[in-house]
């Protein structure tokens, strides 16, 4: 990354990860056709793709971002003749560990090295308590699941806010006998609960809980898939620190379980505004416009830390861009995503200049001037994409290591982020 920098014009990104994901699953297990239109075709999605068409699914991919998926109802997946790997996709294997639950065959799910390393048991566990008989690796993959065994819905109370923990208990939840309830305590995103209202399931959602009754019947429909929030969190943090003039992203999904980075960039001084808001399908839907102004350090709501829990390394580089302190707790759950998000983020910042001391569940960033150097991502996808953007406000080069992955989430960054003004260059 050569350093500086200007954002001009606009931006359209992705289809959202987490509802692609669910789109596929679910349109899978239903009865009749499920079409699917902005669906993001990178590896996290494709994995859930290629596994339910291990399972039997028959599904077509006739244009970029189209997916037609012929559903084979509830009972009528196949077992798979070989291990499902999800690749680097906790999402896929979390919620695959609530469909598998409720076969009638035996499964084994693997992922690549750095899946390997992410802790299962959160969601075994619950799941257990539904009758499920699953086997983790030491808490972590290979995760093996048998089949024939009958569920039984319970209530469970989320002690730690996981929308993919809440989303493997209502997915077994469909095969259960009787009401499966969750309560969490923090907000989580939901995703799931909207698109199971929209599959026909009649899902409960009141103040700290979400349930639903089963077994439960699917019925195919179709699917918009808006523009990922956690993909345009860069374009919005690097329009907030470099745009010339109005910068716009269009077409991002505002779920309000999913907008906390908004709120805090706006509590640090940001310029967003959100123009032509409206509803597609069963998820709201804007484009975003962003001007740069200075940033001032904050300490960050606790209540909004789980809606923005996968876009805090992007928004460290904009506390590392800020005047004054940014202080960041109870969000000990980026210490086991893709990588230790704390303790990366803060080395990357450190190497480059500036004060960033982790904590036990988050960081204390002191703003001041980025210098160039050389960062490792450690092969996660929103850390190598955080420090593309920080290069806009360095002095000199940075050199970002390992990123293959971002192609998990992604693929489509490097171009579009050279398109609007980032200075990046591929170096061998």
């Amino acid at each position: 990354m050569s350093p500086g920098g200007v954002l001009r014009g606009e931006v359209t990104v992705p289809g959202d990860k987490s509802i692609s994901h669910r789109a596929v699953l679910f349109g899978a297990i239903a009865e009749g056709v499920t079409t699917v239109d902005g669906f993001l075709e990178s590896e996290d999605c494709l994995a859930t793709l290629h596994a339910m068409q291990a399972m039997g699914v028959s599904i077509e991919r006739p244009g970029p971002g189209r997916v037609v998926v012929h559903g084979v109802g509830l009972r009528g997946l196949k077992a798979p003749s070989a291990p499902l790997d999800m690749g680097n996709a906790g999402t896929a294997m979390r919620l695959s560990m609530g469909l598998l639950a409720g076969q009638g065959f035996d499964s084994t799910l693997v992922g690549d090295p750095s899946l390997t390393r992410r802790p299962m048991e959160r969601a075994a566990a619950p799941l257990r308590l539904m009758g499920a008989h699953i086997v983790t690796t030491d808490g972590k993959p290979p995760v093996r699941v048998q089949g024939g065994v009958s569920l039984r819905g319970i209530e469970y109370d989320l002690s730690v806010p996981s929308a993919q923990v809440k989303s493997a208990i209502l997915i077994a939840g469909l095969y259960a006998s009787g009401a499966t309830t969750v309560y969490e305590h923090a907000i989580t995103r939901d995703h799931t609960e909207r698109m199971l209202r929209a599959f026909g399931v009649p899902v409960v959602s009141a103040q700290g809980s979400v349930s639903l009754q089963g077994p439960a019947r699917l019925l195919g429909t179709h699917i918009d898939v808006p523009g990922d929030i956690s993909s345009a969190a860069f374009f919005l943090v690097a329009a907030a620190l470099a745009a010339e003039g109005r910068f716009r992203i269009l077409n991002v999904g505002m779920n309000p379980t999913r907008i906390g980075v908004i709120e805090i960039l706006r509590l640090m001084g940001a310029d967003i505004e959100v123009e032509r808001a409206r509803l597609v399908g069963d998820e709201p839907v804007a484009d975003l416009c962003v001007r740069a102004v200075p940033l001032n350090g904050i300490e960050v709501p606790p209540h909004l830390v789980p809606l923005a829990i996968d876009e805090f390394p992007v928004l460290f580089v904009a506390a590392a861009c800020a005047r004054g302190t940014t202080v960041v707790s109870g969000a000990s759950e980026l210490k086991v995503k893709e990588s230790d998000r704390i303790a990366v983020m803060a080395e990357g910042l450190m190497a480059l200049g500036i004060n960033a001391q982790a904590t036990a569940d988050g960081m204390r960033i002191e703003g001041g001037v980025l210098q160039g150097g050389q960062v490792d991502s450690h092969g996660d996808h929103r850390i190598a994409m955080a420090f593309a953007v920080a290069a806009l406000r360095a002095r000199a080069d940075i050199e970002i290591m390992d990123v293959a992955n971002v192609a998990t989430s992604f693929p489509e960054f490097a171009s579009l982020a050279r398109g609007v003004g980032f200075r990046l260059q591929a170096v061998t």
